[in-house]
């Protein structure tokens, strides 16, 4: 006789097929930060109009935050207490994330008075931002391919500010968009929990 118990049910449907989001979040990196790459300095690699590169990055972007958020409406259908509330805070935290980013870079660009502080610090405050929201959000749902993904953007979004000139957005664009399509290839999904032969 199968017996359903009615918390794991609702936890599986709170967790959010991730892999649309991975894919599209990390074709925009790579395609849009390997455009920042290819265009950067006087002499670039690939001769194309400048506003090419942040064209694909934001759109890519902007495509992912669309996916994301269908995405986890429809995981947050028929899920009540505390998985409600975790999806709650975790969408949250992705204005108070980046609302944090804005005020920090703001603040050094103010009080340096130099231009760069935008350019190094978007790309990869922005990483740095995401991977911590993935860390939360892996930990949450004991999603380890989100955790360990959240770490990875984490660490090497930090160290690219070792680099400097296109080795910064080749790192981003690599180990950031490679990181992203990775773990769409590691994501699994769990299987339904009404279908016949669940226990």
């Amino acid at each position: 006789m199968s017996h359903h118990n009615p918390r794991s049910v609702a936890t599986m449907s709170a967790v959010p097929n991730n892999r649309p989001s991975y894919l599209t979040f990390g074709l925009a990196w790579l395609l849009g930060y390997a455009a920042f790459a290819l265009t950067y300095g006087d002499d670039p690699n690939l001769p194309i109009p400048s506003a090419v590169a942040p064209v694909l990055l934001l759109g890519g972007l902007l495509a992912g935050l669309i996916v994301t958020g269908v995405f986890a409406v429809r995981a947050q259908r028929g899920t009540h207490g505390r998985e409600a509330v975790v999806g709650i805070l975790l969408a949250a935290s992705w204005l108070i994330g980046f609302s944090a980013l804005y005020l920090i870079i703001t603040a050094l660009e103010t009080a340096l008075h130099d231009v760069q502080v935008q350019t190094l610090l978007w790309p990869t405050g922005s990483g740095l931002v995401v991977g911590m929201i993935y860390l939360a959000g892996g930990a949450a749902y004991r999603d380890l391919v989100q955790y360990t993904l959240g770490a990875w953007l984490a660490v090497t979004s930090s160290a690219a500010l070792l680099l400097d000139g296109a080795s910064l957005y080749w790192v981003l664009a690599i180990a950031g968009g490679g990181g992203y399509l990775v773990a769409a290839l590691c994501q699994i999904r769990e299987p339904d929990p009404d279908l016949p032969g669940r226990s």
